[in-house]
């Protein structure tokens, strides 16, 4: 045989020669095996040498494979344990190391003289030729099982296996490698675990925890909570009230509801693994958070009433049974029902408590009393009568003309005047069929949840509903409605004892309630009987109640309750949802009276029944990908007519009982609404809303476009939203409950996407603290320029899509590189190119205040920022990076801010600062462009203080549940180190949010663009904040002789638009010559751009070579547009004079004219109208009307 094995792929003989083949480590000592014994060949023998060649190899397989033959999933494999019972020590020591070698760097493997594979000649002469092919599949088997299982050794790839979809406490398991690790060649794997194979939350028996199948679990438990109470005590009576026909309606529609109802929770529990808490895990999970919470609270206080109510029916029992002995405690009514009942439920406290393994065997003797006492009683009917007694109390045996009375309804009132109908008996024997849950409920504790609930529930509601039908059959052909007792009535063969007026007799289906036990065989077997059905369903419910009720604390939807979260033992059993269940029954058995209980249990389970209807049918309805159950038969119309049923059902039982019920959903639904708590499960909720948006749009597409439907739809170049928050509250303020927002943000270079995400959490935490309804969007890109037309090109769906770039003024453009300015004043020229309108804001104090805060939002440090690798830094460097930030040498912007002067803090001056390694990273902005290194996209900006560490991880959840009022600013922003900002410095941030009371706004609307420049202050003036501001409206006038006929002309189209205006005002003069104190005023602004062209030729330079670099003016530049210049000189000298004192001046963008006007000149121009002057909005529209007159 050959001393190689081939990773070809066929059989040996059909395999071409090749020239080099992969060996395993000493392979060829494997020869060894052969009918010859050892052979010749050089190396150290493998697993099979010596003594032990016939046991290695199947040895090997016996211990990584399965009964079956397949490979375990444990990756645990030790073959070092293996190797020494099978080989030579210096055998051993060749082969661990190439074991040891996958942990060592590929410069040491190959250092090493012995490696996991050799590669040789295909031409090398074999030792042993003439092997058998049995001997080559042993050998080819072994080599299959022991280096199959180390295939994760030869890649970074993972295999599928489950621990890689597996959540655990709600956190991703970190099994797969990330893409980051797989796509970047240089960044190491983290070290990845795997549970040992008899950990697996979702299996069986979990380190000695009790677990349960679906006979055990769910079938017992069904049947002896739905036999319950009902079956001795009532079902006679419902017999006697509705007759045969109307009883079995009543059972078949009680039925239908509870089928419904298990098929949809049947769907719903094969979609995926079912946790803990039953009905409120599986509609939370579902509905979401809101309608599984509200159920959950619900149907938690439905099952502790329903344990007093079938508490009550065993002391209703055992007083019957005392009563025969004429015994009595009190009063032998209510009172002794309070007595027995309190005690009854303190036994069953105790037995719960104790554990749920002793609970599941008194569940099993109680079924096995149970069927004994069915059978006793059906075995009974067919004796019949066993005395003269039996007959005068009603039971006459199987009797035609019987049977043929009791076959309609004979409905009466009862004593207490009561009248009773269909669904008044229907409300009281509805709860007989409430056990359906009752194996749903203990969903944590039973060993698959998707295959034992719709096994058990399924053929638990076939059998009680056959045995309920059955037993009708047996009451209404064998038992009377009416019957005196009295023997002497039965006289010479009289029946005289069937004729007494209703309310008169004490005996027959209206009025006894031990019907059954007179029909049954033995009697004391019927009183066993009852009371092993009322206690097991009492138990059931006292199970219920608190395995829901913790799963519900768990989660903390609702304040004050996680206290009953703890749980003890193995099982984590809630004792203390045990005593609260024990107390609620306790002061519902103090009631006494069963049938006043039986309608508010009705509309509970009822609505429970509902939710998880209507939960399959609105996942059926969304469509999720995820929604793949492996039950098949069910169907969402059938769930939608389940839910719709239960409604009505609800109400014909009794309207206000449902009424209450419906407030009580609706107030827990809106608590849990209000609260949003932090849980994300994927519900059909989400789905659903994700359906609707994408139908919406794909609507919104088909809609023409109409002036009076025109929104402004903004993209605003604000960076990180809390680096410019004035910013971002202006762009809000047009766009709130009326269009779309959208934060721009524009990174130089590439990052890593944990850095991205990292940003856009942030980004969406200070949305959701500030309120503001918008998105955050993200690009990376060469420079400012290149991100910001990605941005405006692919921000947007469909008709979604900005139509207003928002931009802050560069107040640095005189100081600032001139390839910034120059691509700060492309924007505009591209946004134009786009036909998008234009608007720049200027504030006094400046936009960009990542210095200015602190770390409000408690996020990560410096150190907790996750990187970017750059190209030609290895994984190594990275954390060594980390460790140097980690270690105090990072700074963040709060930090550095401290050291620096409120007066000395310039915004160039921060960006070329930085500590240590670690350079400061600014959000790409409009207000002050700064453009970042290529090893700078590192960090972020205005990160928070690395003092502040300890809040790093309180981030998204302290924020939801913070106390403070959202209009205190105080608790908006906060200064480094979270120390509380100047009175002055909050009424900057929030000018544009805070009310005002008296404000005026000045529009300047100088050119007709469409009507943007005069719309946008119209909707500020509609805001809340705004709504008591004046409008000012200036315009230039044409000719200043028709300056009263321009200006009636004006102020009609202003009616004509229908907004409102405090002041009109035209300026006839504009073309008249600025102040010389204006033109100095501008010369002093662009004196360091302008380049004559005697410097020109000194300088070699032409105006080919300016155009390269269009920052500087030329005197042909000047002259061009001498008179615009002068023009916004002498508009400078009438703001200056009509605007100073005013809130906000909104005044149309002069238009930035291609090839005319430079870069500098520009910026000059707005400099002149801006400078000095209170909040300033440039507004450009795209020439296309935005307001209409028409109606």
């Amino acid at each position: 045989m050959s001393d190689t094995i081939s990773f070809e792929l066929g059989s040996a003989a059909d395999r071409p020669p090749n020239r080099f083949q992969v060996n395993p480590v000493n392979g060829n000592s494997r020869k060894s095996q052969g009918p010859d014994g050892p052979g010749s060949g050089s190396g150290s023998g493998a697993v099979g040498q010596g003594g032990h060649g016939d046991d290695g190899p199947h040895e090997v397989y016996r211990r990584l494979t399965n009964a079956d033959g397949e490979l375990l999933e444990d990756d645990t494999f030790d073959a070092t344990q293996m190797l020494n019972q099978h080989q030579p020590r210096q055998q051993r020591q060749s082969i661990k190391s190439s074991f040891r070698d996958k942990d060592k760097p590929s410069r040491f493997k190959d250092l090493q003289t012995t490696t996991r594979f050799q590669v040789d000649p295909q031409n090398e002469e074999s030792d042993e030729s003439n092997d058998s092919q049995e001997e080559r599949e042993l050998l080819d088997n072994e080599y299959d099982t022991k280096y199959g299982k180390s295939f994760r050794h030869f890649t970074r790839e993972a295999l599928p296996r489950l621990d890689n979809y597996r959540n655990m406490m709600s956190i991703q398991a970190a099994y797969r490698p990330t893409l980051d690790e797989l796509h970047n060649a240089t960044l190491v794997g983290k070290n990845t675990h795997s549970l040992t194979r008899n950990q697996d939350p979702e299996s069986g028996i979990l380190n000695g925890v009790l677990k349960f199948g679906w006979i055990k679990g769910v079938l017992v438990r069904c049947l002896l909570n739905i036999w319950g109470v009902m079956l001795f005590l009532r079902l006679s009576w419902v017999v006697g009230q509705a007759g045969v026909i109307e009883g079995f309606v009543l059972i078949l529609t009680t039925t239908a509801v509870t089928t419904i109802t298990a098929l949809s929770m049947s769907a719903i529990s094969t979609n995926g693994v079912i946790k803990g808490g039953g009905t409120y895990y599986m509609i939370s999970r579902s509905l979401g958070p809101e309608f599984g919470g509200s159920i959950g609270l619900i149907f938690s206080l439905a099952n502790a009433v329903a344990c007093a109510m079938y508490v009550v029916g065993f002391c209703e029992s055992m007083l019957a049974m005392m009563a025969t002995f004429e015994w009595e405690i009190i009063d032998g009514g209510v009172q002794d029902v309070r007595i027995i009942g309190c005690i009854t439920i303190l036994l069953l406290l105790i037995i719960v408590v104790v554990g749920m393994e002793w609970e599941a065997k008194a569940q099993i003797g109680l079924l096995i009393i149970l069927l004994v006492a069915i059978g006793d009683f059906v075995i009974g009917s067919f004796i019949g009568p066993k005395s003269e007694w039996e007959v005068a109390k009603g039971f006459l045996g199987y009797n035609a003309t019987l049977f043929k009375n009791n076959l309609f309804p004979d409905y009466r009132p009862e004593k207490s005047g009561i009248q009773h109908d269909f669904f008044s008996v229907f409300a009281i024997f509805f709860p007989a069929a409430t056990g359906i849950l009752a194996g749903a409920n203990i969903s944590g504790d039973l060993k698959d949840p998707s295959k034992s609930i719709p096994k058990g529930t399924i053929l638990a509601i076939i059998i009680t509903t056959g045995t309920y039908l059955i037993m009708v059959l047996q009451c209404g052909a064998t038992v009377a409605r009416d019957a005196t007792g009295n023997v002497t009535d039965m006289v010479n063969g009289s029946f005289a004892f069937l004729d007494c007026q209703p309310g008169e007799c004490n005996y027959g289906l209206q009025n006894s309630f031990q019907v059954i036990e007179l029909v049954s065989g033995f009697g004391p077997l019927i009183y066993a009987g009852c009371y092993a059905a009322t206690l097991s369903s009492a138990l059931a419910s006292l199970v219920s109640a608190p395995k829901v009720f913790q799963a519900l604390c768990k989660d903390e939807l609702y304040p004050k309750i996680v206290w009953f979260a703890k749980g003890y033992g193995k099982n984590n059993e809630p004792v203390r949802g045990y005593v609260l269940t024990f107390i609620i029954a306790s002061a519902f058995i103090l009631i006494g009276e069963l049938n006043l209980i039986a309608p508010l249990i009705s509309n509970f389970f009822l609505a429970a029944y509902m939710l998880i209807n209507f939960s399959t049918f609105h996942a059926s309805l969304a469509k999720p990908v995820g929604w793949r159950p492996t039950f098949k038969y069910y169907n969402m119309w059938l769930s939608l007519l389940g839910a719709i049923l239960c409604v009505a059902v609800m109400f014909l039982i009794s309207w206000a009982t449902a009424l209450i019920t419906f407030a009580a959903v609706l107030a827990l639904y809106l608590i849990v609404a209000y609260r949003k708590p932090d849980v994300n499960w994927g519900s059909t909720t989400q789905a659903q809303t994700y359906k609707n948006a994408l139908m919406s749009v794909q609507q919104l597409n088909n809609v023409e476009e109409h002036v009076k439907n025109y929104r402004p739809q903004i993209l605003v170049l604000s960076g990180l939203p809390n680096t410019r928050p004035v910013l971002v509250d202006l762009a809000y303020m047009l766009t709130k409950n009326l269009s779309l927002l959208v934060c721009g943000h524009v990174l130089r270079g590439s990052s890593s996407q944990k850095y991205r995400t990292y940003l856009q959490e942030r980004a969406a935490n200070w949305f959701r603290k500030h309120r503001v309804k918008g998105f955050y969007a993200l690009v990376d890109g060469e420079d400012f320029e290149s991100g910001t037309r990605a941005l405006m090109q692919a921000s947007g769906i469909g008709k979604l899509k900005p139509n207003i770039i928002l931009m802050g003024y560069k107040t640095d453009w005189q100081t600032c590189d001139h390839k910034e300015l120059d691509q700060y004043f492309n924007v505009m020229h591209k946004a134009l190119d786009m036909y998008l309108s234009v608007a720049i804001l200027r504030v006094p104090q400046g936009l960009d205040c990542s210095q200015l805060l602190g770390s409000q939002d408690g996020w990560k440090t410096a150190s907790d920022v996750p990187r970017t690798l750059q190209p030609n830094e290895s994984s190594g460097d990275l954390q060594a990076v980390d460790s140097s930030a980690r270690n105090g040498l990072g700074g963040s912007i709060d930090s550095l801010s401290r050291n620096v002067s409120q007066e000395d803090r310039n915004r160039n001056q921060l960006l070329q600062s930085e500590q240590s390694s670690l350079k400061i990273v600014k959000s790409s902005s409009t207000s002050d462009l700064s453009f970042i290194a290529g090893n700078q996209s590192k960090d972020v900006s205005g990160m928070p203080d690395p003092l502040d560490a300890k809040t790093a991880n309180l981030v998204s959840n302290s924020l939801r549940k913070s106390k403070l009022k959202h209009d205190d600013p105080a608790s908006l922003y906060k200064g480094p180190g979270g120390v509380e900002l100047p009175k002055e410095v909050l009424s900057d941030l929030t000018q544009f949010t805070r009310k005002r009371s008296h404000a005026v706004i000045d529009v300047w609307w100088l050119y007709d663009d469409g009507g943007l420049t005069l719309l946008l202050p119209y909707i500020i003036s509609t805001r809340r904040t705004w709504q008591s501001c004046k409008l000012r409206v200036y315009a230039l006038a044409n000719k200043k002789a028709e300056l009263e006929f321009e200006q009636r002309s004006m102020a009609s189209l202003l009616s004509k638009f229908r907004i409102d205006y405090s002041d009109l005002t035209l300026i006839p003069d504009i073309t008249k010559k600025p102040l010389e104190t204006s033109t100095q005023f501008f010369n002093e602004l662009i004196k360091d751009f302008v380049v004559t062209e005697k410097e020109g030729e000194n300088g070699n330079s032409s105006r080919a070579t300016l155009n390269e670099d269009d920052v500087h003016i030329t005197d042909d530049d000047l002259l061009a547009v001498q008179d615009k210049t002068n023009r916004y000189l002498r508009l400078r000298e009438y703001l200056r004079e009509q605007s100073t004192k005013s809130d906000l001046v909104v005044m149309t963008l002069p238009m930035p004219r291609k090839n005319i006007v430079s870069a500098p000149l520009y910026m000059a121009w707005l400099e002149s109208l801006s400078r000095d002057m209170p909040p300033f909005l440039f507004v450009r529209g795209n020439q296309t009307s935005v307001l209409t007159f028409y109606s």
